[in-house]
């Protein structure tokens, strides 16, 4: 298969994804489209509705194989390659401009914690539920009595929003998206110099992020803000790295003020800035001029919005709970087990574990600041560190790291596989979930049904991909067959 075969493929399994969105997407009830027959067939009806499944489960897989065939393109490491590849995130991305939101309902609490800003409210105080008809918009229950999570700076783009799509719901979901895209966009213009900048191979870092079918399905399709602050971090360390100091800061400020996570890599930034090899006075002097720089910023935010510098207790406490998937949720998983079968409440099985992990993800950050060696990698492994050492790791939230590593050609050295394994296979199993957990169906249908189709489908799938194509099979498995097929 030719490079514009491959895209032309995933392009195919994008538009079934699209498809498949309108009956299984999350969808207002005051959409215009809700009313619509074949939309209520897709949506209401078991036959429509296992059609819809069956296709965004078949998309998802087709995206994914085709992302494995475009490494043959990538690992050229030529013009003409990172061109393919870059054209190949484009295309695949484009029908996911127009998708039913799919694996998360988070951006329609977007919508309403924008209206609680218009409302005069403190989302870091009040939740969506005192707002009229928070429910039919969308909004997940969870979200009812809890604050916001998010940053000022992404709080007032909510409010910009919803004040100017009103009572619009779908206009204000395309705005949000295109909020995203323009993260998506930025990661897509930044991985690639900064895999440069390293000394890396651009078509590489930019197949393995940037065309990554869960960066596209979760920051486009679903539409996290995550792509955002992302996007601003990479271009504020590509700044720091090309010596534009002022603008790597307020640029990394930016990315806080959407999720505060990032502040991880603020010390990181003042390194940068200060050079290889500088004197502990130089680096301190950095991290007084980045810290000063960046907090004057957010005091003055916090001054003109009202809400002070509060949201930033809300959110370093915000993030309670546990998947599965995490490590430290499978460590804690027997004592919870066993507060179960004694009838008891496995929460702090899991408040502990947490506990320690952010105990240790800290003691990382600062060993990883005071000590030397490569400045990136370190940075890259202080954030590392802050992700998977929490009982709670969102599918999302492995796409913070995901473009950093990528940069620094961790995910791609042909002489260490496992990394690009690993990513290949949690990919696969991110795709794999959300087409068969994380979709939308009618109570009053009997999901099991679709669960059943999903799940055939998927496993059709890996089994085509890991018998009847050697190339992709190779990639995770073996050394590549390269030019022999």
């Amino acid at each position: 298969m030719t490079a514009r075969g491959v895209i032309g493929y995933g392009f195919a399994g994008s538009l079934l994804i699209l498809f498949g969105s309108v009956g299984v997407g999350w969808l207002v009830t005051t959409s215009p489209l809700t009313p619509l027959r074949p939309v209520i067939w897709l949506r209401a009806e078991l036959p429509g509705v296992i059609l819809s499944v069956t296709l965004l489960t078949a998309g998802c897989w087709m995206l994914f194989h085709a992302w494995l065939r475009l490494k043959r393109t990538a690992d050229h490491d030529d013009d003409l390659g990172l061109r393919t590849t870059t054209q190949a995130a484009l295309i695949w991305s484009a029908p996911q401009l127009l998708a039913i939101p799919i694996f998360s309902r988070d951006l329609f609490a977007y919508l309403n914690q924008g209206r609680l800003v218009l409302a005069g409210e403190d989302p870091y105080q009040t939740g969506v539920s005192s707002l009229d008809n928070w429910f039919q918009l969308g909004t997940d229950d969870v979200w009812a009595e809890d604050a916001t999570p998010y940053g000022p700076l992404f709080l007032w783009a909510a409010a910009g929003i919803m004040r100017l799509t009103g009572d619009n719901a779908d206009l204000a979901i395309i705005l949000f998206r295109l909020l995203c895209v323009a993260g998506v966009v930025l990661i897509i213009l930044y991985v690639p110099k900064l895999a440069a900048a390293l000394g890396k191979s651009p078509s590489r870092a930019q197949w393995v992020a940037s065309a990554n079918p869960l960066l596209i399905i979760s920051f486009i399709s679903s539409a996290h803000n995550d792509a955002l602050m992302i996007g601003l971090a990479l271009m504020s360390i590509y700044a720091a790295m090309h010596e534009r100091a002022l603008l790597a800061i307020v640029l990394m400020t930016l990315s806080i003020g959407v999720k505060l996570i990032t502040l991880v890599l603020l010390p990181f930034i003042g390194l940068v800035l200060a050079g290889a090899g500088a004197s502990w006075a130089r680096r301190f002097s950095y991290w007084f001029i980045t810290a000063g720089l960046s907090g004057g910023l957010l005091v003055v935010i916090g001054l003109i919005d009202g809400f002070g510098l509060g949201w930033i207790s809300v959110m370093i406490s915000a993030g309670s709970g546990a998947t599965f998937w995490a490590p430290l949720a499978m460590l804690a998983g027997p004592i919870a087990g066993v507060l179960l079968l004694l009838g008891q409440s496995p929460d702090p099985a899991f408040d502990i574990i947490g506990t320690v992990g952010r105990a240790a993800s800290v003691l990382i950050v600062l060993w990883l600041m005071f000590t030397n060696g490569d400045i990136y990698r370190r940075m890259m492994w202080a954030f590392a560190a802050i992700v998977l050492l929490s009982p709670l790791i969102q599918p999302w939230y492995l796409l913070w790291i995901l473009p950093l590593f990528a940069a620094a050609g961790y995910l791609t050295d042909p002489g260490c596989r496992w990394p690009l394994q690993l990513t290949v296979i949690v990919t696969g199993f991110f795709l794999g979930y959300g087409a068969f957990d994380q979709l939308f169906i009618q109570q009053f249908l009997d999901e099991r049904y679709m669960q059943l189709a999903s799940a055939g489908v998927s496993l059709a799938a890996i089994t085509v991909i890991l018998i009847a194509d050697r190339w992709a099979r190779s990639v995770v498995l073996r050394g590549a067959p390269g030019d022999r097929l």
